[in-house]
């Protein structure tokens, strides 16, 4: 019997979220994806978010194998060469106000302020995603608690706070690293919080509580997998917000210190050289712009692959 005369069932599929698809299929010929197979098969349909992923891998790629690639010492400076333009002989890229060739510094720049943009999410992920769970299946005094010390920190904007923690601490990688992992916390919570309260109520949520199932067994197998999807989106975002934040904290002297290679320092040490090289003085924020542009791309694609209507 060939499949277009083969008999029809229908049948109900259940996919993480707790919707019910009922689908018409011949039989033999029946197929089940999950929810993140069709996430992935949408992701992979969009154009935009393969190639914001394709400039993040590259720039990832030439982070870790820097040293394997044949550049110049970053830090090796010439004063017979400083400010050579873009194309010069050696340097294709040019030199900075130090005579530094500039690609080596930009891609060795580029392991400190991606490092600075995604270890400080990852840390809040860690840190706020815990306490989101805690507050939003519990409830309660314990959720009033936690959610009323997180809105303190509206208070004031990311950036003015990540600089007053970062000026109270010192100056330095590691203590950008924490206050910009402290200003990401509180949101990162919140919209745990958020969904887990939506999940709580659900009936697969109640039907499991019925069963007996423990408080671990319910969060760890009903709660978590549809909470890391949105929480991981929002937190895409956070990282080129992070970036920008990073480079603005090395800018005013409060992040990476010479003789670091960091894109905000380096826009600090070419802003006296703006009208002798533009075109060099605006390499390192046009790498922090497009670092920053594929992460929220790429979030954006995300989010839309992940609207999956059944």
């Amino acid at each position: 019997m060939s499949p277009s005369r083969a008999p029809k069932v229908t049948v109900s599929m259940e996919v993480p979220l707790g919707v019910t698809q009922a689908l018409d299929v011949p039989v033999g010929t029946l197929q089940l994806r999950t929810y993140w197979q069709t996430v992935w098969q949408r992701v992979l349909r969009d154009p935009v978010t393969l190639a914001c992923g394709g400039v993040l891998l590259v720039l990832i790629a030439a982070a870790i194998f820097a040293p394997w690639l044949g550049l110049s010492d970053p830090f090796a400076s010439d004063s017979a060469k400083r400010l050579l333009p873009v194309g010069s002989p050696d340097h294709l890229l040019g030199t900075d106000e130090l005579g530094r060739d500039m690609l080596s510094r930009l891609v060795y720049g580029s392991r400190l302020s991606l490092t600075m943009g995604v270890v400080p999410v990852i840390a809040a992920l860690a840190i706020g995603g815990v306490l989101g769970l805690v507050a939003g299946f519990v409830g309660g005094r314990v959720n009033m608690l936690i959610m009323r010390v997180t809105d303190v920190f509206y208070a004031f904007p990311s950036i003015l706070l990540a600089v007053a923690i970062a000026g109270s601490l010192g100056a330095g990688v590691a203590n950008t690293l924490i206050a910009i992992t402290i200003v990401f916390i509180p949101p990162i919570t919140r919209v745990t919080e958020s969904v887990t309260t939506q999940l709580r109520a659900m009936d697969f949520v109640e039907a499991a509580r019925a069963s007996g199932a423990s408080t671990y067994a319910i969060i760890r197998t009903h709660i978590l997998g549809n909470v890391l999807g949105p929480v991981f989106v929002y937190a895409t975002v956070l990282v080129s917000v992070s970036i920008v934040i990073a480079a603005g904290l090395s800018f005013i002297g409060l992040g990476a210190s010479p003789p670091d290679a960091e894109w905000g320092l380096m826009l600090n040490t070419l802003r006296t050289s703006i009208f002798l090289a533009p075109l060099i003085s605006i390499l390192p924020g046009f790498m922090i712009f497009i670092a920053s542009m594929c992460f929220n791309l790429i979030s954006d694609g995300l989010r839309s692959a992940m609207d999956v209507r059944f």
